[in-house]
């Protein structure tokens, strides 16, 4: 069942709540998270439409959301992560169920969010926290050594999204752009022997930041492979 979340007049931000089917939670997504996409932050996570999917620049993006029914809702709201894409009539989110219910005081108050079918909501992009974590490189299961070279980047901390991905072409001495496929995976084709250096292009909303990982993918790289980057951002 799908539960319309609308702003108020004072704002253009909308959004959609997924109650019940989990339907956010039980298949990959748009971002190409997978397995990892259904377990991160604990389940509270979200797909986005509009200008927040950005093109799949917008996967791993945090957010806090808040309803604003002051005897049901959280003060403080709840926190989610974009995973996935997705669009209702005229909205900006769609959220898990388990992120929905977090937006309540209790059980009580989710249950009668869920009564209201559409309640209003604001919301903010707020720092996404992996201090446990590095960022990794993980290559995608249609990878295959050494013709085709797929990857998504997992644990991406703060506000900045992921706007472009590079590789080093030794034998000419320069940066050759990976293709965005869809959502989080970028690939290349007929990648160079031996080990593959990389840098990522950052969008921080004022500047845009190059960032080179402390380690290369080793020669013997292999589909489903995680490879950790030394990076926290």
């Amino acid at each position: 069942m799908i539960y319309e979340v609308l702003s108020d007049a004072s704002s253009d931000y909308q959004f959609t709540i997924a109650c019940e089917n989990e339907e956010i939670n039980n298949r990959g997504g748009a971002c190409g998270y997978g397995e990892y996409g259904r377990t991160l932050n604990g389940g509270n996570v979200a797909a986005v439409s509009g200008t927040l999917w950005k093109d799949g620049s917008g996967c791993g993006a945090c957010y806090q959301i808040r309803c604003k029914i002051g005897q049901y809702c959280e003060e403080d709201g709840t926190h989610v992560v974009v995973t996935d894409y997705g669009e209702g009539d005229r909205t900006d989110f769609i959220m898990s169920e388990h992120a929905f219910s977090n937006l309540a005081r209790d059980s009580a108050s989710s249950a009668k969010l869920k009564k209201y079918g559409v309640v209003d909501i604001e919301y903010k992009r707020v720092s996404c926290k992996y201090s446990k974590s590095n960022v990794l490189v993980k290559l995608h299961e249609n990878s295959n050594n050494p013709y085709y070279f797929a990857i998504l980047l997992l644990n991406v901390g703060g506000k900045c999204d992921v706007a472009a991905v590079h590789l080093w072409l030794e034998d000419h001495k320069e940066w050759n752009p990976l293709r965005r496929v869809y959502g989080t995976v970028f690939d290349y084709e007929n990648p160079p022997s031996g080990k593959i250096t990389l840098r990522f292009q950052m969008d921080c909303g004022e500047r845009l930041v190059w960032v080179h990982p402390k380690k290369p993918i080793p020669t013997d790289w292999n589909a489903g492979d995680a490879y950790d980057t030394g990076l926290q951002f």
